[in-house]
């Protein structure tokens, strides 16, 4: 049986190890489903680099996507605050906090992300703000490991400690002169840990909040020995499920991104089929260079509806995440 640890201690950050590439991470997301807008937010703080990876991704509701990323300097691991985007803890394991005061990138076309130097220079900038104010509705989940031989969500050598919480989101998105008022669901994590994203052979990550009493987050890792792992819970009747079978079906568009995903989920009390739609698609891609060699892998976000096989409908995100190989997508067309 795998065994964690996590401590109220652990909402706050951890003493860096040595690794070049420690990295702690604080992610959110939120979706309003009456006016189907939301987006998520991360900042991941690689102090042994001095610098932070801020991320700002904001889904309207006219299929519009706002955005900012950014790397900027940081001294210290002591807080997530950078270019912008803080996160606080209000309370560990019920109530924090995620805020950004910036500009934002305006895409009328998100494919325009698939070509950052362009992005760059043509996106339209409007000055932004974002107030995620969350609370918990489920319990926690995950933790660090006690042992050399238990498995991590993502594998050992992207993030050693994780762990993740659906979530209760209220608050504002403004982009320009619109703004909406939030209040929904969403779900956060924090991982920290050595990590390249180049790790990650390829996964597809699932999540969605329907209620406070139903929801899931569902992964399916392949690693570089062609294992596949899968993880994750349903939130049913307010308890978590560890799940013990996922399949999955992806139906993919002309970019080969997911652009519709059946999922056959088994837990040890039920099994059940989910389906969800992507709304929106950000394409996104992370690179890094290795010697003389570049390396990198493509991250499809895409702001996903998502129905129960009751009927049920919630809001939610599918992150594709996956090495590419001549430029193709290693996963693909599984």
């Amino acid at each position: 049986m795998s065994t964690y640890r996590l401590a109220p201690a652990d909402e706050y950050t951890h003493k860096p190890t040595a690794e070049p590439n420690f990295n702690e991470s604080v992610y959110v997301n939120g979706w309003d489903p009456v006016q189907r807008v939301g987006g998520w937010m991360r900042l991941g703080n690689r102090i042994n680099e001095g610098r932070a990876e801020l991320s700002v991704c904001l889904y309207l509701p006219d299929g519009r996507v706002a955005c900012q990323f950014q790397r900027p300097e940081i001294t210290t691991n002591e807080r997530h605050c950078a270019g912008g985007l803080e996160y606080q803890v209000a309370e560990p394991f019920k109530a924090v906090s995620m805020t950004y005061r910036g500009e934002l990138m305006v895409l009328d076309d998100p494919q325009l992300l698939r070509n950052p130097s362009a992005l760059f220079k043509q996106a339209k900038r409007a000055p932004g703000v974002v107030d995620f104010q969350i609370t918990g509705v489920s319990p926690m989940h995950g933790g660090e490991p006690t042992g050399p031989g238990e498995e991590t969500m993502y594998g050992r050598d992207f993030s050693l400690g994780h762990f993740n919480q659906h979530t209760r989101t209220r608050g504002r998105i403004q982009v320009g002169d619109q703004s909406w008022d939030i209040d929904g669901f969403g779900w956060r994590d924090h991982s920290w840990g050595p990590r390249f994203w180049q790790n990650i052979y390829f996964y597809r990550l699932f999540i969605a909040t329907f209620d406070a009493d139903r929801s899931f987050m569902l992964l399916k890792r392949t690693d570089r020995q062609r294992v596949v792992h899968r993880l994750g819970v349903l939130l049913f009747d307010g308890a978590y499920e560890d799940i013990i079978d996922l399949d999955v079906f992806t139906e993919w568009d002309a970019n080969k991104d997911p652009a519709r995903m059946q999922l056959g989920v088994r837990t040890a009390k039920r099994a059940i089929r989910i389906t969800g739609e992507v709304l929106t698609m950000a394409p996104l891609r992370n690179r890094r260079q290795v010697g003389d060699q570049e390396l990198a892998c493509r991250i499809a976000e895409g702001f996903t509806r998502w129905r129960w096989e009751d009927g049920r409908e919630g809001l939610g995100m599918t992150e594709y995440i996956e090495f590419l190989e001549d430029g193709e997508p290693v996963g693909y067309p599984l």
